[in-house]
């Protein structure tokens, strides 16, 4: 076995706000950063792209869960990650296509991957979220997708997971208008598979699980191959490799500040008229 085979197969690696545990067959790969309802960092992305390829060394392994830790499961892209002058040698383009390369490794996982969803779910968080190969939402979950209101384009795959996964005229909507909408909705839509009541969130992800371990696992894997390659061959996710230039160019562009600073006043009159 080569040293990094090795290496991947040995104790789950450490890494920024993140979280890695596994119980026999099951892993489960945990957004940690509450306090910050566990924004999606750079580091974050490379992160999870990190444990991807870590759960894949665990053969063992047949499930994984992704779940965000406290009041929500992401607030979605930590924009100020993304800059040009942050103290190391990543360019901003590397930045920018780290959310592309941690969706791609989410989705070419070997284990089959489910999102447990509850708070807030927004950008960036949608996009893990779609990744997975299914995905179990409280019925109080809030999602939206806010990065037209920012200024910048949904990158990261987004468009072409959520075309996918809920259709071309759904993803214009939701995509445009930025709007928030519940996971009843997300249902109807076929972004999550499952809704339970808050207190039944655990009961409801632990259900699906043991429904999954208990099924053979080479039929079961198998199948995740083939619903993959035919869902590819209808939206090509390797379409999304120019995603990166588009954001670089748009966070460059003046208007995304103000643009940026328009939807934060919102979001602070919003937060204030609710308290």
């Amino acid at each position: 076995m080569a040293w990094h085979d090795a290496a991947m197969a040995a104790a789950p690696p450490e890494l920024v706000d993140l979280r890695i545990d596994v119980d026999g067959r099951l892993g489960r790969l945990t957004l940690d950063r509450p306090e910050k309802l566990n924004p999606l960092s750079t580091d974050v992305l490379e992160g999870i792209e990190v444990a991807a390829r870590w759960f894949d060394a665990q053969r063992e392994i047949a499930v994984v869960v992704v779940a965000g830790a406290g009041r929500a499961f992401s607030a979605g892209a930590d924009l100020g990650s993304f800059g040009e002058r942050l103290g190391d040698d990543r360019t901003p383009h590397q930045r920018a296509d780290a959310g592309r390369r941690m969706g791609d490794s989410i989705e070419a996982m070997r284990a089959v991957t489910v999102a447990r969803l509850h708070g807030n779910c927004i950008g960036g968080g949608v996009v893990l979220a779609s990744a997975c190969d299914l995905r179990v939402a409280a019925r109080s979950t809030r999602f939206s997708i806010p990065e037209v209101d920012l200024g910048i384009p949904l990158a990261w795959g987004g468009v072409h997971r959520l075309v996918r996964e809920i259709g071309a005229a759904a993803t214009r909507d939701l995509v445009m208008t930025c709007r928030t909408f519940d996971a009843e909705e997300a249902l109807r839509l076929g972004l999550v598979q499952r809704v339970a009541d808050d207190s039944a969130l655990d009961d409801e992800v632990d259900s699906l699980v043991a429904t999954l371990l208990d099924k053979p696992e080479g039929a079961l894997l198998a199948t995740k191959r083939g619903v993959d390659a035919v869902a590819s061959s209808m939206v090509g996710i390797e379409r999304a490799w120019a995603d990166a230039d588009v954001l670089v160019a748009a966070l460059r562009d003046p208007g995304f500040q103000a643009a940026a600073a328009r939807y934060l006043e919102r979001l602070a009159e919003r937060r204030t008229t609710s308290d």
